[in-house]
C-alpha cells in the first residue's frame, strides 16, 4: 500500500456509539479521523488505542474578521490541546465557522480584496500556532453548489491560494476531492498542482458522498496519478457507506491499492 488510508468515524457505522464506531475503523487498520472535539469523551477515545489521523482544529471563529480572527485563534488553541491528548497530527479548518447542516455560520456573497489579505494575515497566526505545539493545520476547499453554499474561500483554488500565500509548513492543504469535482473537476491536474502543498487528501463520490465506485469518480485515475507525482500521505474516505460500512471500506482499500491501478 503506497498510501496511509483513514476513514472518517462521523459518517461509518452510524448505528454504533461513537467511541465504538472509531474502535471498528481502527481495528481494520485505518487510521481515523473525527469532526467537532467538543462533544466527544476524549479520554475514552484515546483508550481505544486508535491513531487518529485529523479532527477539526477550531469551535468557532471565521478568517476575515477581528472578532472571528480572535475566537478561530481561541479556539483552536484549545483545539490543539485536544489533539496533543489524542497525538492527532492534523487540525483542518474552514473558510469560515460552519453550522448545522454544514452551512456557514455568516454567509459571505462576495470575497473582497481586503477580506483576502485579512484571512492570510490570520492564516499566519494559525501557522504560528501550529509550529509552536508542532501540530499541522490543514486547510480544507468545499463545494458552495450542494453542501456549503456562502462559504467564502471554498474552492480548492481559493485555498490552495491562501496555503500558497502563508507558505509555511505548518499550514498546509486539506485536498478534498469530493468538493473539487463538484466545484472545479479536472481532479488530476489540480493534484499535480497541489502536490507541494497537501498536506492530507480526502475522498467520496460524486454524487452523493459515498465510497468509491458508487459515483462519476475514477479513482483508479486518481491513485495511479498520486503515485506518479510520489505522493505517500495520507487519504481519508470521508463518505457515507451506500449500504455496509465494512464494504464501503473494502472498496475504498480496493480504489487506493497499487496493483489495481491501470
Amino acid at each position: 500500500m503506497a498510501f496511509q488510508l483513514a476513514a472518517c468515524a462521523e459518517m461509518l457505522y452510524l448505528d454504533l456509539p461513537f467511541n465504538e464506531r472509531v474502535q471498528r475503523i481502527s481495528d481494520q487498520g485505518f487510521l481515523v479521523e473525527i469532526w467537532d472535539w467538543s462533544n466527544k469523551d476524549i479520554p475514552t477515545l484515546v483508550n481505544t488505542g486508535a491513531e487518529f489521523s485529523s479532527m477539526t482544529g477550531y469551535l468557532r471563529g471565521d478568517l476575515t474578521t477581528a472578532h472571528g480572527r480572535q475566537e478561530l485563534l481561541e479556539t483552536a488553541t484549545q483545539s490543539l490541546e485536544v489533539a496533543k491528548q489524542l497525538n492527532c497530527p492534523r487540525l483542518n479548518l474552514h473558510g469560515t465557522g460552519l453550522g448545522p447542516g454544514g452551512l456557514p455560520v455568516t454567509p459571505v456573497e462576495v470575497v473582497t480584496p481586503d477580506m483576502w489579505l485579512y484571512a492570510a494575515e490570520t492564516l499566519r497566526h494559525i501557522a504560528q500556532l501550529g509550529r509552536d505545539a508542532n501540530k499541522v493545520f490543514v486547510l480544507e476547499n468545499l463545494n458552495v453548489l450542494v453542501d456549503h453554499p456562502g462559504c467564502p474561500f471554498a474552492k480548492a483554488s481559493d485555498t490552495l491560494a491562501l496555503v500558497k500565500a502563508v507558505d509555511n509548513p505548518y499550514l498546509r492543504l486539506n485536498l478534498d476531492l469530493y468538493h473539487a469535482q463538484i466545484g472545479e473537476g479536472n481532479l488530476i491536474e489540480l493534484l499535480k498542482e497541489a502536490q507541494p502543498y497537501i498536506g492530507e487528501i480526502q475522498v467520496a463520490d460524486v454524487p452523493g458522498r459515498m465510497e468509491p465506485g458508487t459515483g462519476e469518480i475514477n479513482f483508479r485515475g486518481v491513485a495511479a496519478a498520486l503515485q506518479a507525482i510520489g505522493y505517500t500521505g495520507v487519504i481519508g474516505m470521508e463518505a457515507f457507506a451506500s449500504g455496509d460500512s465494512d464494504d464501503a471500506l473494502n472498496a475504498f482499500i480496493e480504489a487506493f491499492s497499487v496493483p489495481s491501478v491501470v
